[in-house]
């Protein structure tokens, strides 16, 4: 016999007498692609009453036969088919035999006791807690890291946050620039559409300069900059991490916080009341636009309105709220490429964490400053 006739296969035949015959061949060694049940299912199904073997043409087996035979077992005392074994090999009949005479207690296995639901509860806050804590450990380490930035101490390059300037500033400003002056196309139409009817177009542009320049210009611009930079910072350190770039810093003694977080996060904060100031003016041109083309006013009176409605405090307001909101984009994108895991799909989930902790914490303290400016009355 051959000692090596090649994969496992099996042949079903329905022969005289009810008889359902399963033909061997080949190595019936544990591997990918051994054959399944189904043929041998669909062959009782058929009427039979009795299930036999051919094992002339087995070669080498091993515990991959035995458990296609105890399945093929199974199967055959759950339709009430009578199993024949006489032609598979001495062995593979003895383990068989074997493994009859000791039927499995019942009960015997360990089943898994279901936690109770105060576990579940617990256990989900104590990993929101765990989440929390390491959140703050994360911006501790980075004050930590500005204050020796500050002493001139931190292990940081400018080289680096130069770098990313370029990337978060100059070349972020195409798609600043089309968002936020379709903001103020989209402010000056809604404005106009209930101003008019009191024969006060004039004031769209109180409507567009105050909205821009307090709320929309920098909320557009540090959502717009958390999916693109935000999103960018998460995929770098990501594929670092997995890369165990991050660990050789650590291993040569150089803080992460501080050599690759901290130039981020210093680039965006620089960069962030640019762009701001970029899509106020974006944007007031927009609604400028809207209102020469449209409405009965005037360029000349639009600018003088704009420039009436704008005040120095909300102006010092919309930067204030764009710098912060830089930061909570470096940080959410930072933090999550340092929790990224060990593997591509990881990379993924860490930057889309990225985009949506970002965006959430955006909108979350915009609400807080809407709160506390409105109780201060600012």
């Amino acid at each position: 016999m051959d000692l090596h006739p090649g994969p496992p296969q099996l042949s079903v035949t329905q022969e005289a007498g009810d008889t359902l015959k399963v033909s061997l061949s080949g190595d019936w060694v544990s591997q990918p692609g051994m054959p399944g049940l189904q043929e041998v299912r669909n062959g009782l199904d058929q009427g039979t009453k009795t299930l036999t073997f051919d094992a002339s043409q087995l070669g080498q087996w091993n515990t991959g036969l035995l458990a296609f035979l105890l399945r093929c077992l199974a199967l055959a005392e759950e339709r009430k088919v009578t199993f024949e074994g006489d032609a598979l090999p001495e062995g593979a009949r003895k383990l068989i035999g074997l493994a009859q005479a000791v039927p499995e207690k019942k009960d015997a296995r360990r089943q898994e006791a279901r936690p109770g639901w105060i576990s579940v509860v617990g256990q989900r806050w104590i990993d929101r807690f765990a989440g929390a804590r390491e959140i703050l450990t994360f911006i501790g380490e980075n004050i930590l890291a500005l204050g020796k930035l500050v002493r001139g101490r931190a292990q940081f390059r400018w080289s680096d946050t130069l770098v990313v300037v370029q990337e978060a500033g100059p070349e972020a400003l195409p798609i600043v620039l089309l968002i936020n002056f379709l903001i103020g196309l989209i402010l000056a139409f809604v404005a106009s559409v209930q101003l008019t009817q009191f024969g006060a177009s004039i004031y769209v542009a109180d409507t567009v300069a105050i909205g821009t320049v307090r709320e929309m210009g920098c909320i557009m611009t540090g959502i717009i900059i958390c999916g693109r930079t935000g999103a960018a910072f998460a995929a770098q350190l990501g594929t670092m991490k997995v890369n165990e770039e991050i660990d050789a810093f650590t291993t040569f003694g150089i803080s992460a916080v501080e050599f690759l977080v901290l130039p981020r996060m210093i680039a965006l904060i620089l960069m962030m009341p640019l762009l701001c100031v970029f899509a106020d003016a974006v944007a007031i041109l927009g609604g400028f636009l809207v209102s020469i083309a449209m409405l009965d006013v005037s360029a000349t009176e639009y600018i003088n309105r704009t420039i009436e409605a704008i005040t120095l405090q909300s102006f010092l307001l919309g930067l204030g709220k764009g710098c912060f909101f830089g930061i909570l984009v470096a940080l959410t994108g930072c933090l999550r490429g340092m929790q990224c895991g060990d593997n591509a799909a990881a990379v993924g989930q860490a930057t889309t964490s990225a985009v949506v902790a970002g965006i959430t914490a955006i909108i979350a303290a915009d609400g807080i400053f809407a709160v506390v400016t409105s109780v201060l009355g600012i």
